[in-house]
């Protein structure tokens, strides 16, 4: 027999994932398709990072910009999750501490014309605030997926994507699906055509 308190539970999980889409700032996810494109057709580099569900979701990102945004008569993306060297973390988390982790990757690879995104369900993550703050210096574009109220990263980077929700599951549900969203647009869009037609 079914149990009537999961359905209850999912039914009202999936409703306030619902409404939640709804609310979802569609121009400034269109505007973020734009940055990636431009950065696309300029051979610039996106860099990607969070905690926990958000790094899961930062790898997930740049595994779909590298390989399911690919686009006939368009260079390909070269994109990067900060979160994947995992020997390279715990050197940078043991030496010095957690909070340097992202930034101190960004020191060495980050440039005028790439993206940074820094994805946090709070907007708080330390480490993800100081990587922001090392590209904003070294002159990249910034870029916040954030949830709850946008945290202190809403004000950091240069465009803010908040999923108003305060439930962290949530909001990590829907960060994926932004993704997913943005990639299908890359794949599928005609504009932003390389001039010299390479992939």
């Amino acid at each position: 027999m079914m149990n009537q308190e999961y359905v209850e539970i999912i039914t009202k999980y999936l409703s306030e994932v619902s409404a939640t889409l709804e609310k979802l700032p569609v121009e400034g996810i269109a505007q973020v398709v734009e940055l990636l494109g431009q950065t696309r057709v300029n051979r610039k580099r996106v860099y990607i990072f969070g905690n926990g569900g958000s790094a899961a979701t930062a790898s997930h990102f740049a595994s779909d910009l590298s390989k399911g945004a690919i686009s006939h008569g368009k260079p390909r993306m070269k994109a990067f999750a900060l979160t994947d060297n995992v020997p390279l973390l715990s050197a940078w988390a043991n030496d010095t501490a957690y909070e340097n982790i992202f930034a101190e990757q960004l020191e060495n690879f980050i440039e005028v014309g790439d993206i940074a995104i820094g994805i946090s369900g709070s907007g708080n993550s330390q480490n993800v605030l100081n990587g922001v703050k090392v590209a904003k210096a070294k002159g990249a574009t910034t870029i916040g997926f954030i949830g709850f109220d946008g945290g202190k990263l809403k004000e950091l980077v240069d465009i803010a994507i908040v999923v108003p929700n305060h439930n962290m599951e949530q909001v990590e549900d829907i960060h994926l699906l932004l993704e997913h969203v943005i990639t299908t647009c890359l794949r599928n869009s005609s504009q932003t055509h390389d001039p010299e037609h390479r992939t």
